[in-house]
Formats: structure tokens, C-alpha cells, sequence
């Protein structure tokens, strides 16, 4: 069974409504050696096309992360990513920020972290929290120090979903490739992770009670979530939500759509000019010696 990206992709313009998107599908392997092999080969392609993206030094992309807590993010980067070259990738985590990324504009911190040309930037968590987290914990606004009749609640998510839409075009138009991911986990198989955490010593450390105090915003996140990204799911910035109940499966999707991004951007490798290629045959003829 064959993986199609846009299967996965949100139209820009509608209204989502997450419990219509399937948080656990049919997997796209037989078995688990099967889904190594799978993996593998995808890593591979990605390995070869990374060094297309760096060589061309036309483009960047920026992967971007989101989800509920557990999803899997830290996985499929590490996974799904294996076998970039760490020369021409970047990976970002954005948590609280500090007090001199406070007295800046929301987008700052962020902004100053996007890939150059012929990289990679990955974004585990991203502005985006700003409209998800801080939504969700208005107290987090409040501390943002943003003028009172700038931070009305009625339209400073609006405004900022324009901010962000605004950004994205102007970096497509700048030859950055933004593609993202909403790893979309159900509540249930959330519990069952977080059981995982507590009974396995190797993962108690990645267990904390904030963890469980925030399951208990399942439904504000999820309406964050929703329009979130009925809002800002461009043609130039498209979201994925990626089925993520089933972290093997999860991994092939994510891969195949980074996959599919970049064989899109028909790239090929510098050519050479007729004075670089009589040049390059000396400097043969002299090692050859």
C-alpha cells in the first residue's frame, strides 16, 4: 500500500474538526522488520536528497512539529532524519521563553533560527505555541507584555494567525519550503504513554506532573489545535495531520511527505562551465603525476 501525501494534508480555507481525522489508520507495513526495511529505504532517499538540497544551495526547508504531549515528535526527527548529514541540519526545541526573548515581538525567537539555503531547519515545537499554549494559558499572554489594547482576546489570535500566514508566504517566496506536521494522538493512547513513562525506569525522566496537569486542557487544546490550523494551512504551508497512534506508521508518513516535498523542488546539481571543466582536467593531469 502506497503512502499519498496529500491524503494527509489540510486544505487551506476549511474549518477542521479533529475527531473527523483518524488518529490510528491501516499501517503501510506488514511487519516490524518490514517497516525497518521501509524506513531504511526512505532514509536513504532522504540521505541523497538532502545532498542535492545542500550541493543546488537554492532552497531551504523548515520542518515544523506540533502535538499533544507523547505524540511522538522527538521520535520521528530522530528516526525519520537518521541519515542527514548533521552539517546541513539544524534541530531547534522551543520551551518558556526567556526574559530577552519576552520584551520581542513573538515571531523574534524563532525567526532567528530559520534554516539558509541548502539546509535543513527542524522546529520541534515552534511559534506556533504561541497560539496553541499561550491561548490555552492566557496567564502566558498576560506575561508577554504586550500593550492592553493590543492583547484584546477577541482578535490577538486572528492577528497573530495573520502574522504567521504572512511570514510563511513571504519565506516561500524567499525559497524556504515549509512543511508541517500536527502528529495527531488520541487521548486514550496518550494515557497509555504516559503509563509507559512511569513503569519503564529508562523513561520515568521524561515524565513530569506538568505532563498530567496539562491532559487535563484536552478539550481547549484541542479547539486551539483546530483553529489553529484551519487558519493557517496555506498552498505555500500546508499542515499534515499524521495519524500517530501507530508511531511506526506515523514515521513512514512523515518520511514519504519530506520525500515528496523535496522531489518537488526538481532540483539538480551545479553545472559546470566549459573554463571550470578545462580547469578541473588540469588539476587531474597534475595529481595524476
Amino acid at each position: 500500500m502506497k503512502i499519498h501525501p496529500k491524503d494527509f494534508q489540510v486544505s487551506g480555507g476549511k474549518q477542521v474538526r479533529l475527531d473527523k481525522w483518524a488518529t490510528k489508520i491501516r499501517p503501510f507495513y506488514k511487519s516490524e522488520p518490514h517497516y525497518k526495511e521501509l524506513l531504511a529505504a526512505d532514509v536513504k532517499e532522504l540521505s541523497g536528497l538532502q545532498h542535492l538540497l545542500y550541493a543546488s544551495n537554492s532552497y531551504s526547508i523548515l520542518l515544523i512539529f506540533q502535538a499533544m504531549d507523547a505524540a511522538g515528535k522527538d521520535g520521528a526527527i530522530s528516526h525519520v532524519l537518521s541519515g542527514i548529514n548533521p552539517q546541513g541540519c539544524e534541530v531547534y526545541s522551543f520551551k518558556h521563553p526567556s526574559a530577552d526573548e519576552l520584551e520581542h515581538d513573538f515571531l523574534w525567537r524563532t525567526t532567528r533560527c530559520l534554516p539558509a539555503r541548502g539546509r535543513i531547519g527542524v522546529f520541534n515545537r515552534s511559534y506556533y505555541e504561541e497560539v496553541l499554549i499561550a491561548r490555552v494559558h492566557p496567564e502566558i499572554l498576560s506575561g508577554e507584555g504586550i500593550p492592553d489594547k493590543l492583547a484584546d482576546k477577541q482578535s490577538v489570535w486572528r492577528g497573530r494567525y495573520r502574522s504567521i500566514v504572512d511570514l510563511e508566504k513571504h519565506l516561500h517566496r524567499n525559497g524556504t519550503r515549509i512543511i508541517k506536521f500536527f502528529l495527531h494522538l488520541s487521548k486514550e493512547e496518550q494515557r497509555k504513554r504516559f503509563l509507559e513513562r512511569i513503569d519503564e525506569p529508562k523513561k520515568n525522566w521524561k515524565f513530569s506532573q506538568a505532563d498530567l496537569a496539562e491532559r487535563k486542557f484536552w478539550k481547549q487544546y484541542t479547539r486551539a489545535y483546530e483553529d489553529c490550523l484551519s487558519a493557517t494551512s496555506t498552498n505555500a504551508a500546508p499542515w499534515h495531520v499524521v495519524p500517530a497512534d501507530d508511531k511506526y506508521n506515523a514515521r513512514l508518513i512523515v518520511s514519504r511527505v519530506v520525500i515528496d516535498a523535496l522531489q518537488g523542488l526538481n532540483m539538480s546539481y551545479p553545472q559546470m562551465t566549459r573554463a571550470r571543466l578545462s580547469e578541473l582536467r588540469a588539476i587531474r593531469k597534475q595529481l595524476a603525476k
